[in-house]
């Protein structure tokens, strides 16, 4: 299994941080390169807890769906998404909130499995994992430069 840490520091409330990291039009809006889009369960606004979602995306020049579920959630603490559905063996994605010094530290701790054995890992390594991270620090630079921007109210507008 392969695993990815990430910590993001965000100059605004841990609530706002919260929701922007959870709300699913931000999220096709920070992955529009991938033109990524919810096509089933929740489509739009806060995901909660117990809720699925399923998205199509482009990745690697193919058309892909993926269908997670929130199957933790202490607001505004953790989230936690789980693959049901898609292309990994499995997909695993703990989101993770806490105020230091005022700001927002937001952790990504993201561990997936490809299927296919020993070719999977061997992707996994030299290829998806870097795939991945980068995908992961777009979507955290667009919730921090909103979450910053203090125009949270004007998002959907920002990014429509």
């Amino acid at each position: 299994m392969s695993r990815i840490y990430l910590e993001t520091v965000i100059n605004a409330d841990i609530h706002c941080v919260f929701d922007l990291a959870r709300d699913i039009d931000l999220h096709q809006n920070s992955t529009s390169k991938t033109h990524e889009k919810a096509i089933a369960g929740r489509t739009s606004g806060l995901i909660e807890e117990n809720e699925t979602v399923t998205w199509r995306a482009k990745h690697l020049g193919v058309y892909q769906t993926l269908t997670t579920k929130i199957i933790s959630m202490d607001k505004p603490i953790q989230f936690t998404d789980e693959m049901q559905k898609g292309a990994f063996k499995s997909l695993h994605h703990q989101h993770i909130f806490k105020t230091v010094n005022g700001k927002t530290v937001m952790t990504d701790i993201f561990e997936f499995e490809s299927p296919l054995g020993c070719i999977g890992k061997f992707f996994n390594k030299f290829f998806l994992k870097n795939y991945l991270t980068n995908f992961l620090l777009e979507r955290n630079k667009m919730i921090k430069t909103v979450a910053e921007s203090n125009s949270v109210i004007d998002m959907k507008k920002q990014f429509s």
